[in-house]
């Protein structure tokens, strides 16, 4: 009667304020203890970079009088303008690159009866597993003065160089080519869902191949394209190894060689390195909220309906052969010439053109020095326990706060704002802000392994959140319900419950966080110590000191090393998946 008479059309019940809501939920106390922890490891950074952009650093560490001269200096040449410049050039450039031929590779792949496809996924799933800066020694071998390219030039004739690699546009080269595997991932799947009745109505009505691309296809895919290029786009901006171990040779700087450079002076610039690095921290966020625009307005290009749709590749007749040229072409770029030029690094003496006469000069000598020293050993250690123990805590938490977010329990969207900060965070200038922390703890942490663990574990929050958020949005609750009516506890229930059936989720994570962990370089390089150093660090010190047989040597027997164990935990997956569920 009282809900009549005032009005409401809800009952006459009193309504639970914020506050009561909160602690009537069984699982308020878990959700705030998960947002001390998330906060405790992704706000500190933030803390850092600004504190010593805007403030002295003192003789003894702490804070000084506020300034703005940090940032003056940015201005007061051209140089980080020059930098800035030079930063956007080269992603810029190797976007268009990736695209160009990620987003073919992925047409044909997907759309077309073209042979060799499966080589596109084996290509992709391989080069996943080998790290990054790597790539830079064999492409400087393949593309520098003693290198196939250049030697045949002068075998056939020329004189000097036919490409000097030591410039922006074999930065651009090797940048690029390092997108292609990840920018067709991103183009497969749009080209899988799109409706083939739109390209198959173009080429009845008098449209060839190329004018279906350009008029049907590459509009259809236009949200894709969009999204994948600014993705690569701001990843390429953040790039560190390329641009250091390229580019210095021409004196090219960006803003991730500035902000190293910095750091790396005698004293070291913090608050110069620090206004760098929230200079760039600036730009990547406008360039991440520019994504997310893209990716809300994606739904208006959606071409697959309830009406009968059915993906059907598209018959090319003889022009099949031409695309599957290119998808060879595409394995012989990303896969199998790197592996071949390292390989002929590894078993060659000292470098030397590729030639029948250097045949017999070959050695083993490269591997059995990886394998007998005690220093590759601890590094290989190193790798393994940072990566691992980074990957687990990573997970760990993110299973809990994956499922809190997902259920929407107290204080979720805090939980899942603060998660996804480390997003805006530049990977270098994540690790020059963990080194500032460091170096003001009361507890040893600089140069220590677990310095390096905390800063991986911040760096992949949000990728582990994606991978048990989503996992845990397929579980519907009545299970949980279930359980509760039977008397388990909350924490019982996710034990017993939610983590047995998102393990598969928790697993793939696991695998995604230790394998880019392992190849991680900008994280890492600033915390590494001389007795902490990973595999990637170790590959990025010995290029710049131009030790390159043992690098490629390294490199080859790691990601021999990481193909397996991408192989072992895909099959262990894959065999629980066909065994007819989780066991209890």
């Amino acid at each position: 009667m009282t809900a009549i008479i005032d009005g409401s059309s809800q009952d006459a019940r009193p309504r639970i304020s914020g506050a009561g809501r909160r602690y009537r939920d069984p699982l308020w106390l878990l959700s705030l203890v998960m947002v001390v922890i998330v906060g405790c490891l992704v706000l500190p950074p933030f803390v850092s970079l600004v504190r010593n952009s805007l403030f002295v650093t003192m003789p003894d560490g702490s804070s000084g009088a506020f300034t703005l001269e940090n940032f003056a200096r940015l201005t007061e040449n051209g140089h980080f303008l020059q930098s800035t410049i030079n930063s956007v050039i080269f992603a810029l450039l190797s976007t268009v690159l990736a695209i160009l031929m990620g987003g073919s590779l992925a047409w044909i792949v997907e759309r077309t009866n073209a042979p060799f496809r499966d080589l596109a996924y084996l290509m992709t799933v391989v080069s996943l597993s080998i790290p990054g800066v790597i790539y830079v020694p064999a492409w400087l071998f393949f593309l520098g003065p003693t290198g196939p390219l250049n030697d045949l030039y002068r075998l056939a004739g020329g004189s000097g160089l036919l490409f000097n690699v030591n410039s922006m546009t074999g930065m651009v080269i090797i940048e690029g080519f390092g997108w292609i595997p990840l920018t067709f991932l991103l183009f497969a799947a749009s080209f899988r869902m799109a409706n083939a009745e739109l390209e198959e109505a173009a080429r009845m009505s008098g449209a060839n191949v190329f004018e279906m691309m350009r008029r049907v296809s590459i509009p259809l895919a236009a949200p894709a394209a969009f999204a994948a290029a600014l993705f690569i786009f701001i990843r390429s901006l953040q790039a560190f190894d390329i641009p250091k171990l390229v580019g210095t040779g021409a004196g090219i700087k960006l803003l991730t060689t500035d902000i190293y450079d910095s750091i790396r002076t005698v004293p070291p610039q913090i608050g110069y390195a620090s206004a760098f690095s929230v200079a760039l921290t600036v730009v990547v966020a406008g360039l991440l909220y520019l994504y997310s625009r893209l990716a809300m307005n994606a739904s208006r290009f959606a071409t697959v309906t309830g009406k009968g749709y059915r993906p059907r590749p598209l018959a090319l007749g003889w022009a099949r052969w031409v695309c599957g040229g290119i998808v060879l072409l595409n394995v012989l770029i990303v896969l199998v010439l790197p592996l071949l030029m390292l390989l002929w690094v590894a078993v060659t003496p000292f470098i030397r053109p590729v030639r029948w006469s250097a045949l017999s000069s070959l050695t083993a000598d490269n591997f059995a020095l990886v394998l007998s020293d005690d220093r590759y050993l601890e590094l290989v250690t190193n790798t393994l326990i940072v990566s691992a123990s980074a990957a687990t805590v990573t997970m760990l938490l993110m299973v809990i706060c994956g499922w809190l977010v997902a259920r929407r329990r107290v204080y979720h969207t805090v939980l899942d704002q603060m998660i996804a900060l480390p997003m805006l965070i530049p990977s270098i200038v994540l690790s020059v802000a963990m080194m500032d922390l460091a170096l003001r703890s009361p507890i040893p942490l600089y140069s220590t392994l677990s310095i390096v663990v905390i800063a991986f574990v911040v760096h992949y929050l949000p990728f582990g959140m994606r991978y048990t958020f989503t996992g845990s949005l397929q579980l519907h609750k009545e299970l949980e319900e279930s359980a509760g009516v039977c008397g388990a506890t909350p924490l019982g229930m996710l034990r017993r419950i939610v983590v047995p059936l998102l393990m598969p989720s928790i697993v793939a994570g696991w695998l995604f966080v230790f394998l880019n962990a392992s190849r991680d370089l900008s994280t890492a390089i600033i915390l590494a110590g001389p007795d902490t150093k990973t595999i990637a660090v170790a590959i990025f010190d010995q290029a710049i000191n131009g030790q390159f047989s043992e690098v490629a040597a390294l490199g080859l027997l790691w990601s021999a090393m990481m193909s397996i164990v991408a192989m072992i935990f895909y099959f262990l997956v894959q065999r629980r998946s066909n065994g007819g569920g989780i066991s209890f």
